[in-house]
């Protein structure tokens, strides 16, 4: 089974997917991480030595060789992922991966982003309106991206085995 989460920064993607993964008996891996570890530095320090356009490179490359090296898992994509390089429809022509967008309204966003600034870079600086208008922006340039997920995912007030019991009803 492969199974691939997407969505905006903090929709849930990790969390849930590690607990899905758990339930599921499947490996879990967050693509992100994958990158960090293939390139030996942070995404961060990534974008800021090397710019978004090397990233999003990179980001194809480790996403295609993730996806034909494993058999079997619970993958969580960066938010941008799926709006880059064909991402999205080259996923989506292996019939194999079963791809879920979790999607969360801006106010929900917005809520967990005020929370964690400090591990997010590029919304570390932005004061509360600024967040609202870069979540609203993002959302807005992404939604058609994240669309083309098999499956949709409301995530706002749900548990993460909440979450993760939606997303099992519809691999069934």
């Amino acid at each position: 089974m492969k199974i691939i989460l997407l969505g905006y920064m903090a929709s849930g993607k990790t969390t849930a997917g590690k607990e899905l993964a758990r339930k599921l008996f499947l490996p879990f891996s967050d693509l992100d991480r994958y990158i960090e570890r293939k390139e030996g530095m942070t995404v961060s320090q990534i974008f800021e030595s090397k710019g978004e356009i090397y990233f999003r490179k990179k980001e194809h490359e480790y996403l295609k060789e993730f996806i034909e090296t494993n058999d079997a898992y619970v993958l969580s994509l960066g938010g941008g992922t799926p709006c880059y390089a064909g991402n999205m429809q080259w996923i989506n022509e292996n019939e194999s991966i079963q791809t879920f967008y979790l999607q969360a309204t801006i106010p929900t966003l917005k809520e967990r982003l005020s929370k964690n600034r400090v591990r997010r870079p590029l919304i570390a600086s932005l004061n509360e309106e600024k967040l609202t208008e870069y979540i609203a922006k993002h959302l807005f340039e992404r939604r058609n991206f994240y669309e083309e997920a098999k499956y949709t995912i409301k995530v706002d007030e749900k548990s993460v085995s909440n979450i993760v019991a939606d997303i099992r009803i519809q691999l069934h």
